[in-house]
């Protein structure tokens, strides 16, 4: 099959920060004030790529990889100070509201209990503003396709106090037609707010992305491969997935034991029906990946190795070791996707169990894969990771929202890994190592280095993003206000000057 290929990735270095870990004043990281600074900061610095986690509405867990829509944004994203500006609230609503105890740490629960009452203030002001002018209704028509169902989704999980869908009375969650169009009549007003918030949401996101771009910032989105069980996606396309006449999965995905977890990772996510998908032209990822498109100048596609084989666990199992590979659709599903993203690039995360047919997939889309620096150091010369061994067509990290920070990995390897460090950079003082690790990143052959803002600015584990296989403390870090500073803008040009 016939593909056109991709070619590489401007040459540059970008940093790895998620919009909620952008400081504000109102708990967690907006499209606001701070979101431009940032871009500024970014310009500044000399770095082309900003790349975020998925932009979708986070569930149980905060995790953005479990959202409600694999096409909705998070409405804690919405800028507040936006909407004071329109009119739409007061300040004295706002602040109103003890957004947090500590400004280092986005406390959810807080989030949780009180942006959708403030936005729902600015939804009932909105109402006789704007709701009937033609770009509100542009957008409604645009995206159709999704929010209509994400919408009715939404209200009606909310009027079973966020039941998961799994859990909803028969005839609603099987969709029955006389029973959908009954909640939607009974919902109307639940329904129109989370429209409004989509609105927003994608209002400011471009206000966002258009300056990242006027400034020579490329965003790079990152997509989970799969959609949460509990999301309008799977409640909806019932037929997209391996689901039985009762629309409950009969598999769900993960992968076995690898680099990150030694019994593997559940996660969950109803795995999709490739017969029928490539049956129907692969429409909803052609309609997923349009809207990506739309968002991101580049798109990271997680745990790109699905694409070609994926792992099955069969309901109930307690854990990943048991599953199965599958195969996936391979170069059908990629030729769908190339033909839908228009300007816009991918990027592949092939972490993992990397097979030939994966590396044969790479090679024949132009799409780039990923290494990672701190897998690099096991003593053994042919270890892929190694800034030697990369190839002008990849993207090299430090690590991902996955792993330790450079000083959390350094400070905590075994003697083995930290001994082989110290001789592979001729240094022995832990914040030297970091410098030289990120160094040998930014003038590797690799044609983009990417690190997390903890890299820059040096931190520790206690900063970490995630730590994958558990359950609460994650996501939560945030940047201070203060720390994108000139002087770290200095540093950053300094560390790559050659790139």
């Amino acid at each position: 099959m016939n593909i056109k290929k991709q070619k590489p990735l401007d040459k540059g270095a970008g940093m790895l920060l998620p919009v909620a870990s952008l400081p504000s004043n109102y708990g967690i990281g907006t499209f606001g004030k701070a979101a431009l600074d940032f871009i500024d900061f970014l310009q500044k610095s000399g770095l082309k790529y900003w790349q975020i986690l998925p932009l979708g509405p986070t569930g149980y867990g905060d995790s953005p990889y479990q959202s409600f829509s694999a096409f909705a944004g998070n409405p804690y994203f919405i800028d507040l100070d936006y909407l004071i500006e329109e009119g739409l609230l007061t300040a004295e609503e706002v602040s109103a509201v003890k957004w947090f105890e500590d400004e280092s740490y986005i406390d959810y629960e807080k989030i949780y209990l009180n942006r959708f009452n403030v936005l729902k203030k600015a939804y009932f002001n909105s109402l006789n503003k704007y709701m009937e002018e033609t770009e509100y209704k542009d957008f409604c028509e645009k995206n159709s396709f999704w929010l209509e169902d994400y919408a009715l989704f939404m209200a009606i999980k909310e009027s079973f106090d966020n039941l998961e869908w799994l859990k909803w009375p028969d005839d609603i969650r099987l969709r029955d037609a006389d029973t959908v169009e009954k909640y939607r009549e009974r919902l109307k007003e639940e329904i129109g707010f989370w429209k409004f918030t989509q609105y927003k949401f994608i209002v400011q996101w471009e206000i966002l992305r258009k300056y990242a771009g006027q400034n020579g910032v490329s965003i790079i989105g990152d997509i989970p491969i799969y959609v949460a069980m509990d999301s309008a996606d799977a409640w909806v396309n019932n037929k997209e997935f391996q689901m039985n006449q009762d629309h409950r999965p009969i598999s769900v995905s993960g992968v076995p034991p690898d680099l990150f977890s030694k019994t593997g990772q559940f996660w969950g996510n109803p795995l999709y029906d490739w017969d029928y998908m490539l049956k129907d032209d692969f429409s909803w990822w052609r309609n997923r990946m349009r809207h990506s498109a739309r968002l991101y100048h580049i798109i990271r596609i997680d745990h790109f190795i699905g694409i070609v084989r994926y792992y099955s666990i069969p309901v109930g199992a307690e854990s990943a070791v048991n599953g199965i590979y599958e195969l996936g659709p391979g170069i059908a599903l990629l030729k769908a996707i190339n033909e839908e993203i228009g300007d816009s690039k991918i990027i592949a995360e092939d972490l993992g169990v990397v097979t030939e047919d994966v590396k044969k997939i790479l090679k024949k889309t132009g799409y780039p894969g990923m290494k990672i620096l701190i897998f690099a150091f096991d003593g053994k010369s042919d270890n892929p990771n190694l800034p030697v061994h990369l190839k002008k067509n990849s993207v090299i990290y430090g690590g991902t929202h996955d792993n330790d920070t450079l000083r959390g990995f350094i400070s905590s390897c075994d003697e083995e890994v930290s001994v082989c460090i110290r001789k592979y950079f001729e240094v022995k003082e832990n914040e030297k190592m970091v410098k030289k690790i990120m160094e040998a990143g930014f003038n590797s052959r690799a044609n983009v280095a990417i690190f997390q803002m903890q890299d820059y600015l040096m931190l520790g584990n206690e900063t970490k993003t995630n730590t994958p296989s558990t359950l609460g403390d994650n996501w939560k870090w945030r940047l201070g206000k203060g720390q994108a500073s000139s002087e770290l803008s200095g540093i950053i040009r300094n560390m790559k000057k050659e790139r």
